[in-house]
């Protein structure tokens, strides 16, 4: 019987309001009509204000931010209650039960903070009405809500976490007490390498996180760079500073203190964050090639197709859907149980790996792994060469050749970085299905999760005139040289 308990997924009845048959097609018929009511109507504010660009202001950009909100929050709960009350079936799987946690919290923070949100913005334009315009730039609106949703992203995992930790305290039947810890072996066993490997993997950070830092604050204290590119240009770096920053802390630590145990709740949420960031990387990009794609072949239009509530909505679409994707494959990890061998070949918590470590069966594990692969890399990946397959055409078309210089110009450096981030992708793959060697898929994995965000700011930077400028002004350089000491 302990055997059985602890391989089985545990479920759990959801009673609802009432046991009386009697009163199910009433609240049925009232739930149902609640719940329609609280998704047309918010759908109703929220294409209200998208087609009318005289509400595409701060107030009614949180206000859609907020209606979206509220039909996520009650399509959490409401939908699987009338599914139950509909089949008689009070059942919800110990995943679904989690997810419906994650999701609930997640939702019902998010409300709370756009709500205070919204509250600032009020003080602002009725409290500083003459500053109301600079203050509540579409940089900062953007900036809100992006903190908004990270802020709420996190407490629900913590909370989801927490109760993951009593399922698995609830499974230590006999003499597995303890729950797994996993070996990140990383890069070498040899101990003259680990100063080396430390320095050079701490140098890499640095740069890293300075550098996307830098084209931060660039562009937050530029208003010249208050454009759709360099909006998603910081969302970008922002992302970078936090995948880097997912990964190489720890194994920092680990080859610092040479202890290189990672907890079981410690590996799930690196494996979260990973594949969160690793996925908003590539769907920012996706978006970026879209901008770049508007601008070039659809100029006139450009202002009014890239204007502010749009931006904030792909960026915000960005998150959501990587959230989900990580979220669903953190999920499908905690349904394997392990074996003694808890040995991981590499230096972060890497899905692949997990699965292959796993004792239970692995081919729903694969086939969600797979079914997200081509969603979430190949659909980004199928937007990217749609947008420069069009943007080459429109560029073919310009007749003089300075005219074309200045137009790819413009989207040489994005097509830089996604050429470096999907080589190098492509180059884990590779070398993980081909060769099946640890060692070979680590070193090509730091192209992708190390080198790529450590060079994008310098990418970004260095042909940049309009970044260059807006550094030198941040640090006073520009304010020197044209100051008491120039001759003319």
């Amino acid at each position: 019987m302990e055997s059985r308990n602890k391989t089985q997924i545990s479920e759990f009845l959801l009673l609802g309001l009432s046991e009386e048959p009697a009163l199910q097609p009433l609240i049925f018929g009232l739930f149902l009509f609640m719940y329609l009511i609280t998704v047309i109507g918010n759908l109703l504010i929220i294409l209200a204000i998208s087609s009318d660009p005289h509400l595409h202001t701060p107030m009614y950009f949180f206000l859609s931010n907020l209606s979206f909100v509220d039909i996520c929050f009650t399509s959490t709960t409401i939908p699987k209650m009338l599914w139950n009350i509909q089949t008689q079936s009070k059942v919800i799987t110990y995943e679904g039960c989690i997810v419906q946690v994650y999701f609930y919290l997640l939702f019902a923070a998010l409300d709370d903070f756009l709500l205070t949100v919204m509250a600032y913005n009020q003080y602002v334009a009725i409290c500083h009405p003459l500053h109301y315009t600079v203050i509540m730039n579409p940089q900062l609106c953007g900036l809100l809500v992006l903190v908004s949703w990270i802020v709420s992203a996190l407490f629900p995992l913590l909370q989801s976490l927490m109760v993951l930790r009593l399922h698995l305290h609830h499974m230590e039947p006999g003499n597995n007490t303890q729950i797994p810890e996993f070996l990140l072996l990383g890069f070498s066993e040899g101990p003259e390498l680990r100063p080396l490997i430390f320095g050079l993997f701490l140098s890499m950070y640095l740069i890293t996180v300075f550098g996307n830092l830098l084209i931060i604050l660039a562009v937050s204290s530029d208003p010249h760079l208050y454009t759709p590119m360099y909006f998603f240009l910081s969302n970008l770096s922002f992302v970078d500073i936090c995948l880097t920053s997912t990964i190489i802390p720890k194994m920092l630590q680990s080859t610092q203190t040479q202890r290189k145990v990672i907890t079981y709740e410690g590996c799930i949420v690196q494996v979260y964050f990973y594949l969160f960031f690793a996925g908003l990387d590539d769907l920012l990009l996706t978006v970026m090639a879209y901008d770049r794609y508007v601008a070039i072949c659809h100029p006139l239009h450009y202002t009014v197709i890239m204007s502010p509530w749009f931006c904030g909505l792909l960026v915000l679409l960005s998150w959501v859907l990587s959230s989900m994707h990580s979220l669903l494959q953190s999920l499908m990890i905690l349904r394997l149980s392990f074996c003694s061998d808890l040995e991981i070949h590499h230096f972060f918590c890497e899905t692949t790996w997990l699965i292959q470590l796993a004792c239970s069966d692995p081919f729903l594990n694969n086939m969600v792994m797979s079914f997200g692969s081509v969603i979430l890399g190949g659909g980004p990946l199928a937007g990217i060469l749609y947008s420069y397959s069009k943007i080459v055409s429109s560029i073919c078309g310009i007749s003089s050749a300075q005219g074309q210089c200045k137009a790819f110009s413009t989207c040489a450096s994005h097509l830089s970085v996604v050429s470096l981030f999907y080589c190098s992708a492509l180059g884990v793959y590779l070398s993980f299905t081909a060769t099946h060697s640890s060692h070979t898929s680590a070193i090509v994995s730091v192209m992708y999760t190390v080198v790529t965000p450590m060079l994008n700011p310098f990418i970004y930077s260095l042909r940049n005139k309009d970044i260059n400028r807006a550094l030198k002004r941040f640090f006073g350089m520009e304010t020197f040289r044209k100051g008491p000491f120039t001759l003319s």
